[in-house]
This record gives structure tokens, sequence and C-alpha cells, in this order.
């Protein structure tokens, strides 16, 4: 059986069902909790922890390549991210999510296509 969303094979007895569709756990999940780029608290935890004495922002591997893009780029459609990056997008938008709530990246509109550029 595979997943009705993202089409990844699930084994026997291992599927969720939310909402009439058969999900993988991933899916799933992201359905129950989808990434917020507009959270206010978010942004307001990420601005004081980024105030902290330290000299890393806790930024994973895959945000730290995306800012390199973006810098690189000036910006980009996010399909664009997701094909250089070699993720879901899904995975792309929980990434964004952060890197947003740290005001480091922004969405823009450039000819009608919506870019993601350094704050």
């Amino acid at each position: 059986m595979n997943c009705d969303r993202c089409g990844d094979a699930i084994e026997a007895g291992e599927e969720r069902e939310l909402h009439g569709q058969r999900l993988c756990d991933d899916c799933y999940m992201d359905a129950l909790s989808p990434a917020r780029a507009c959270d206010p608290w978010a942004v307001h935890s990420a601005k004081s922890f980024m105030k902290q004495p330290i000299k890393d922002p806790g930024l994973n591997p895959v945000q730290t390549k995306i800012l390199e893009i973006l810098k690189e780029s000036g910006g980009v459609e996010p399909k664009i991210l997701v094909e250089r990056l070699q993720i879901k997008p899904s995975d792309l938008e929980r990434e964004l999510a952060a890197l947003r709530h740290m005001e480091k990246v922004r969405g823009e509109l450039r000819d009608g296509k919506k870019i993601v550029r350094l704050w």
C-alpha cells in the first residue's frame, strides 16, 4: 500500500488514517502539525534565544546550506531549494519556518513568483 499524500510505500498495519486518507508516519505528522512561518510567539522565542551570549545560533546543516544558496543567488523559488537540497517540500517548509522565526529569511513576490530570500 502507498501513502495517499507522498506516494511512498507503507508496510501493512503501519498506515495512519486521517480524513479518509491513508498516510505514512511523516505525512501524518505533517498533517497534524503543519509548519507555520507566521508565528509571533516563535519569532519572539527565536529572537530571545539569539540574544544569548553564544557564538553558534543553532543552525542545522540544511539551514546553513539554505542560507548559503540564498546568499549566492539573491533569492530563489522554493522548488529550486527542494531540488538543490534534495529534500521533501514539507521538510523545506519546516526549515524555512524556523529560519523565518529567527528572521534570517523572508518571502517576496518577484514577477508573480514566490521567492525565498535573505532577511
